[in-house]
């Protein structure tokens, strides 16, 4: 636990300053950990940070989210939160795709194993625009201003590569960018022409 606590930075920045945590899971879940369990509990520290917040709609393929707190997050939330009050519970539909994610989650130490090493050799590699570090799925290349990036990514979708442009004002002006968002399924073939194409 020592290890994971020094290499996680917020963590350490937090208790310097009497602070609290809160982790979005929204790319670990499913995906980091053993099990998929995501960050906070795969370094141990999901009793140590104020909340975390598993969002539904990627690797559980549903929609929705849930806050994971104390009890007096939880009291509080029911209470004042105006999104939460006025709102409705999920379908039953929902919560069960939502329950069988997790139920398989366990048994995904194949496709998290394949995924990472994609992972891995995307980051390796040698791209002619900046590249963001990220260990997740999530892969972001940097291409300044929307005709720009919007171009690239319409010469990948021709290529039969799923890969969308998002633009200014979503993200700054000259940060303008591409989301790949790779997955288990797809091939090493698939990976080494997106980087061809980017090259």
């Amino acid at each position: 636990m020592e290890e994971m606590e020094s290499s996680f930075g917020p963590y350490n920045i937090a208790q310097g300053y009497d602070g609290i945590i809160y982790i979005d899971e929204a790319h670990a879940t499913g995906i980091v950990g053993e099990n998929g369990e995501g960050l906070a509990q795969h370094a141990d520290l999901h009793r140590e940070v104020f909340c975390r917040i598993h969002t539904f709609g990627k690797a559980c393929g549903c929609h929705g989210a849930a806050v994971v707190g104390s009890s007096e997050l939880r009291d509080y939330l029911i209470n004042f939160a105006r999104s939460f009050v006025y709102t409705t519970a999920l379908p039953e539909h929902s919560v069960a795709v939502i329950s069988a994610s997790y139920h398989t989650f366990p048994f995904l130490n194949h496709e998290r194993s394949k995924l990472k090493v994609l992972i891995e050799h995307f980051q390796e590699a040698k791209l002619r625009f900046e590249k963001l570090v990220s260990l997740t799925p999530i892969q972001v290349v940097i291409i300044p201003g929307n005709d720009a990036v919007k171009r690239v990514a319409g010469k990948l979708q021709q290529e039969g590569l799923d890969v969308r442009p998002i633009l200014y004002p979503t993200v700054p002006a000259g940060k303008e960018r591409l989301r790949i968002v790779l997955h288990a399924f797809n091939t090493t073939t698939e990976l080494e022409k997106l980087i061809e194409l980017l090259s």
